[in-house]
């Protein structure tokens, strides 16, 4: 089922702050987060913010912010887990919470909806849209990376996906619609590759139980060859198909209440990110610090340093670290129509606001402390 939602009034609010912010001091790299070497904020409280701000963002109440999956060392979860370990959001006067998703975007997006969380981590623009076109009210305000972070897993022995007809292909639920489009335009007939779900345990290939695996870029490859496999990559984005890394999402009703508050905890977000570019393994063990027992540090620093090559590899020239653009997210949408993925392309301009990130920088560089 599919949704058409009406834009919404341009926020007054929001906009002056926005003009604000170019008065404001700012600090960092070109087109980066900007501020990696600065010292940390004060321990003290609302040390990086205004009075009249720090009473904005108090009143905003406590913030829920659901991961994408565990504590993962993914991009927009180490990096928020940082912000808060960090001091950054105390800096700013938010109070934050991080709950651990479930790696179930539809979960989490319905969390936001329905107002149990604020803010939340999804997979990517795609994953946005897909939530609302099924009737899911969410607001899309960053988003990290520009390429599918997906990929299709073989041996050394396939040197064309052709041969992957007749064979056994493996994957967690369902075909990632990035990895079908790929097969499609390498001429493969998909109804002839017998597919599988299987778990999480990649060793399905290694062991060929599976002569083809889907995963992630940053996670299962990885996990391969820390064993000695030679594996071969398949990625969509070689086949022209389009998709992203690390959509963050909002309750609407929360952005329009409480846009200072939004605006900072991604300014603390984009803060940690740089801070973590710099100093992955520290980053990385506060993380571990929230997880069970077994939690992999090296594992999940290659992880880190996968995710934020893949996106600073495919962000566009002269963009700000998370800048959602509505004409990238509307080319994701035409592709899910294309693939019978909705029934109808959700309105872009409805669910994208992209004034918050810009609002956080000057000259490309991010505005630190906040106006």
């Amino acid at each position: 089922m599919s949704t058409r939602r009406t834009p919404r009034p341009h926020r007054p609010a929001l906009a002056a702050l926005a003009a604000a912010a170019l008065l404001a001091g700012c600090s960092g790299g070109d087109g980066g987060a900007g501020g990696a070497g600065d010292p940390a904020p004060s321990a003290d409280r609302g040390s990086a913010v205004s009075a009249e701000r720090c009473a904005l963002n108090e009143a905003a109440g406590t913030i829920t912010y659901v991961t994408g999956y565990q504590f993962q060392s993914s991009v927009s979860i180490l990096d928020p887990v940082a912000a808060e370990d960090l001091g950054y959001f105390d800096a700013l006067c938010l109070d934050v919470e991080i709950q651990p998703g479930t790696g179930e975007t539809a979960q989490n997006a319905q969390l936001v909806a329905a107002g149990t969380a604020q803010v939340s981590s999804i997979a990517g623009a795609s994953d946005v849209l897909v939530n609302v076109a099924n009737g899911v009210d969410v607001t899309a305000v960053a988003l990290f990376g520009h390429v599918p972070v997906a990929t299709l897993m073989t041996g050394p022995e396939v040197s064309d996906l052709t041969q992957l007809e007749g064979a056994t292909l493996g994957h967690k639920g369902a075909l990632p619609v990035t990895i079908e489009a790929m097969l499609r335009s390498a001429g493969v007939d998909v109804a002839a590759v017998e597919q599988v779900q299987v778990g999480y345990d990649p060793t399905v290939l290694a062991r060929g139980q599976v002569q083809a695996l889907t995963g992630y870029k940053s996670n299962e490859p990885l996990t391969l060859r820390e064993m000695g496999e030679d594996v071969t990559e398949w990625n969509p984005e070689d086949h022209g198909v389009p998709g992203s890394i690390a959509a963050t999402i909002v309750n609407p009703g929360f952005l329009d209440e409480h846009p200072t508050a939004v605006q900072d905890f991604l300014r603390a977000q984009l803060r940690a990110y740089a801070h973590c570019e710099e100093d992955a393994a520290e980053c990385v063990a506060l993380a571990a610090e929230r997880s069970q027992v077994g939690y992999d540090t090296e594992h999940n620093q290659r992880v880190w340093e996968t995710e934020t090559r893949l996106v600073a590899d495919s962000r566009p020239a002269g963009q700000p670290l998370g800048t959602i653009d509505p004409a990238t997210v509307r080319a994701e949408a035409d592709f899910l129509l294309e693939m019978g993925q909705v029934d109808a392309v959700p309105d872009v301009d409805a669910l994208v606001d992209e004034d918050v990130v810009a609002s956080l920088y000057e000259d490309g560089q991010l505005v630190w402390p906040a106006p």
